[in-house]
């Protein structure tokens, strides 16, 4: 019998990916969608004829728990969420019952229904948010300075409370910023090499940004969600800091994107003061030495690499 492996964010950027990666393990993969949801499925539906996909939802925790019934899972990945940082502002209590309280109920089915299980949450470098200098590693404090940070200290430390308090095998992945050619088109990457594609082909003409001056920990997602597997085959259930250990501004994205199609950001980028954050995060740069050493992890595609990938996938998709 394969591994039945179950993924709550399945279509999301880095449930694509890791569907991909469990397949090629051989195993068995189901996923969680919402009934309501209207995400668009572009991105595993090459994946449709070789998974499962089941209704339930992170508000819901009998549709979880009946979910769990019917897979019975050998690992379980909760990847749902909130995800899009400044929507978490718009959105602060919703944010809170998906990213935060939905943690709760997926661990409390979990714990009545297959306790056994070894389960993966995802966890955020946005949880240090205002972190003291140098880079953040298991042991920085966190300081969020967003809802969705604020959600994600939740969901993470009642990973670890239901971890320490039944004895499940509960690992939080503390990711830091992962991009990819799947990442969605509202945050800045994705939005920046966007743009340099459709201004290269004529198809605009401008880009508003906020803040240019942030810095963060940029990879690829297909190195990131390898991690997480590899966090569940571990003996012992732990958290794990993940990211490259190199941190670039926006500005740098921006000048690595536009001149990968000869083009100077300069000309086409204008601020807008609408689009920065109520609180900011200034410098997110990850210490993963404690995955190198004992899941054997690393990044494999570097920042330059991955720009000019997305890039890349961006002039296909614009050009068709």
């Amino acid at each position: 019998m394969p591994k039945a492996a179950l993924i709550t964010g399945i279509t999301g950027q880095d449930g694509s990916y890791l569907a991909e990666l469990l397949l090629d393990k051989g195993y068995r993969v189901c996923g969680i969608v919402r009934h309501t949801s209207t995400e668009n499925l572009t991105r595993f539906e090459h994946l449709l004829p070789r998974i499962q996909l089941f209704p339930g939802d992170l508000l819901d925790q009998s549709s979880l728990a009946a979910v769990l019934q019917q897979v019975r899972p050998d690992e379980i990945y909760n990847l749902a969420a909130m995800s899009f940082v400044p929507a978490s502002w718009q959105q602060p209590v919703l944010t809170a019952e998906f990213t935060a309280v939905g943690v709760t109920r997926l661990l409390e089915a979990v714990r009545q229904v297959c306790p056994g299980v070894r389960f993966y949450q995802a966890s955020s470098s946005e949880m240090f948010g205002k972190a003291r200098p140098g880079p953040q590693n298991e042991q920085t404090p966190f300081h969020p300075r967003s809802p969705y940070g604020v959600a994600k200290v939740y969901g993470h430390q009642i990973t670890v409370n239901y971890r320490e308090s039944y004895g499940l095998f509960a690992c939080c992945g503390i990711l830091f910023n992962h991009e990819s050619p799947r990442r969605g088109p509202e945050f800045v990457s994705r939005k920046i090499t966007r743009a340099a594609a459709r201004i290269k082909l004529g198809l605009a003409s401008e880009l508003p940004l906020g803040n240019l001056q942030a810095r963060r920990d940029w990879g690829f997602a297909g190195d990131y969600v390898r991690a997480m597997w590899l966090m569940l085959q571990q003996n012992e259930p732990d958290d794990y800091v993940i990211g490259t250990g190199q941190s670039h501004r926006v500005a740098d994205l921006l000048d690595l994107a536009f001149r990968h199609v000869d083009l100077d950001w300069r000309r086409f980028v204008v601020t807008d003061s609408q689009l920065l954050r109520p609180a900011e995060v200034d410098v997110l740069v990850a210490d993963a030495s404690k995955a190198r050493k004992r899941l054997g992890w690393q990044p494999e595609v570097g920042f330059a690499e991955l720009v000019k990938m997305m890039v890349d996938a961006d002039l296909d998709a614009v050009r068709t």
